[in-house]
């Protein structure tokens, strides 16, 4: 792929253009085209992605609710009695699902795009600004738009409060520690450059992050804080209210096939879980179940899975190409239905593609998940090259690009995962952590990784530290971040102590905050699009 020149915004939309940008995405004579079609088409390919992120968003939580679902067997002898007890307990601990795998992945595009980024820029002296410039802006997105929607997701009147205040006060003081740590090591110890002890000790604190909340959880004695938790049930998911004896006995055996929870019922919400109450879901056929302290299965179990497991496999593809009918019922106007059916063809390629996805129950869910990022990993390289000929074209700083449309359409899991949280969980906690930990997530491991990948390569070949493109910019939209988060904040703070929740509520509070957020979002990306532009 060749690049020569760029072209100011103005050059493109008034005609006068100097100079072609001869990059181009796929094919050669995509530089014949004019400036404004390419920017169209290149805009179109840039939503389609963003529309296939979505797509495999949905595979990557099935694949993760299995895993966060896997309980192991327990056996106890009763001191009184001196009889086995048996018992299941979860293999994961709630805190620590939130902040690893909940808010890793969500943050997964972000990451594998600032990664990507950094990889094709090694050797270089100087960092690229795409990756920190689209994991500052997605955390903008995270802490503004997102609690934006979660606040009016609620049913009218419905409250939801955060259980458990204490492991949210220790995510959220790792979560503003953070881009205070990133604004001291770009403006204060080695202004506009990275060194690899600072690169180091960014990816380290995560590990920090992980041990504290999970002291906090377990109530570690000095390290954390002394607040009761409160009102959490044990899954953190409503009582089943409406049972269906021949479903629950269908559950029973097999509870990881979508659409059932562990125990039985089939409207129940795992925590992560994002399954359609729909009646109409399709129930796949029964798998065997082995139990992990049970005997070795048999050839013939072994045989019967397998068979099983390319059935399942099987009817993913088939799903993937059949178009669901309209319901006639609920699109009585024809166009609606063309809508329908339209929109349906637009997502088959995705649904073809995400297909090769294996069935997410197998080893409880992790072949899926891994194999989920791999695919949002392609998508983000994918994205990289267009922000690049977007930027070439249209002569936009690509920092802008990364902060504004980068960020919001890689963070659309965590639009997703926090707004079924705030949805179907009886608590506020996992909605609200989800955001707080993804914004953590975003800088010890999205900037700290790539950083300590360059920084690394630097020394050890050159010993050279690495420089920051635009680290004035980006330190600028620290403090704004910055600035607005403790606005944001308050005003959940204040929730708390009026109407007693940060989620729900009267609908026009929830509105009038749903607004107030907004605001702060648009405040953030006009400020530091008008300082990197130069204007300020």
């Amino acid at each position: 792929m060749a690049s020569v020149g760029y072209q100011s915004v103005g050059d493109v939309f008034g005609g006068g253009a100097n100079k072609r940008c001869e990059s181009y995405l796929v094919f050669p004579f995509e530089t014949s085209l004019g400036a404004g079609t390419r920017t169209f088409l290149y805009f179109v390919g840039l939503a389609y992605c963003f529309l296939g992120l979505s797509s495999i968003t949905a595979r990557f939580f099935r694949s993760m609710e299995n895993v966060v679902k896997h309980s192991r067997k327990v056996v106890e002898i009763d001191p009184v009695t001196n009889t086995e007890v048996v018992r299941y307990e979860k293999v994961w601990n709630y805190a620590i699902a939130d902040i690893s795998l909940l808010a890793f992945g969500t943050s997964f595009p972000q990451i594998s795009l600032a990664t990507i980024d950094a990889i094709r820029n090694i050797g270089d002296l100087y960092a690229g600004g795409l990756g920190p410039g689209t994991l500052v802006g997605s955390a903008a997105f995270d802490l503004f738009p997102i609690h934006a929607v979660c606040v009016v997701v609620p049913k009218a009147g419905e409250l939801k409060k955060i259980a458990d205040i204490g492991v949210w006060l220790v995510e959220l003081f790792w979560s503003f520690w953070a881009y205070i740590w990133l604004y001291i090591i770009l403006e204060v110890w080695t202004p506009n450059v990275i060194t690899l002890w600072e690169a180091l000790l960014t990816v380290l604190q995560y590990g920090l992050l992980l041990t504290h909340a999970y002291a906090q959880d377990k109530r570690w004695p000095y390290l954390s804080l002394p607040i009761p938790r409160t009102e959490r049930p044990e899954d953190w998911v409503p009582e089943e209210t409406n049972s269906d004896n021949s479903l629950s006995n269908i559950c029973d055996e097999y509870s990881e096939i979508h659409g059932c929870g562990e125990d039985g019922s089939r409207n129940v919400v795992d925590i992560f879980s994002i399954h359609s109450n729909n009646e109409t879901v399709p129930l796949y056929q029964q798998m065997p179940q082995t139990d992990d302290a049970a005997e070795p299965s048999s050839k013939n179990l072994n045989s019967e899975h397998n068979v099983n497991v390319f059935s399942l496999w099987k009817q993913q593809f088939v799903d993937a190409i059949m178009l669901e009918s309209p319901d006639s019922r609920k699109l009585s106007s024809f166009l609606l239905r063309l809508a329908r059916v339209s929109w349906q063809l637009v997502v088959v390629p995705w649904r073809i593609l995400f297909a090769f996805v294996p069935p997410y129950h197998i080893a409880h869910g992790w072949v899926a998940f891994i194999c989920s990022l791999i695919f949002i990993s392609g998508i983000a390289y994918i994205v990289t090259k267009l922000t690049d000929i977007i930027s070439c074209v249209t002569g936009i700083n690509a920092y802008v690009i990364a902060f504004t449309a980068l960020a919001s359409g890689t963070s659309w899991p965590d639009l997703v995962a926090s707004k079924i949280a705030a949805e179907r969980q009886t608590t506020a906690d996992s909605a609200i952590a989800n955001i707080t930990c993804s914004n953590s997530v975003n800088i010890y491991v999205g900037i700290g990784v790539p950083w300590l990948i360059d920084t690394a390569y630097n020394f050890f070949a050159y010993r050279e530290r690495l420089h920051i493109n635009n680290a004035a910019g980006l330190s600028f939209s620290l403090l704004v971040f910055f600035a607005t988060s403790v606005g944001c904040i308050a005003v959940l703070v204040f929730r708390r102590l009026t109407l007693g929740a940060e989620l729900g509520g009267p609908r026009i509070w929830a509105w009038v905050t749903c607004l107030y957020l907004m605001l702060l979002w648009v405040i953030f990306v006009v400020l530091s699009s008008l300082r990197v532009s130069g204007i300020i």
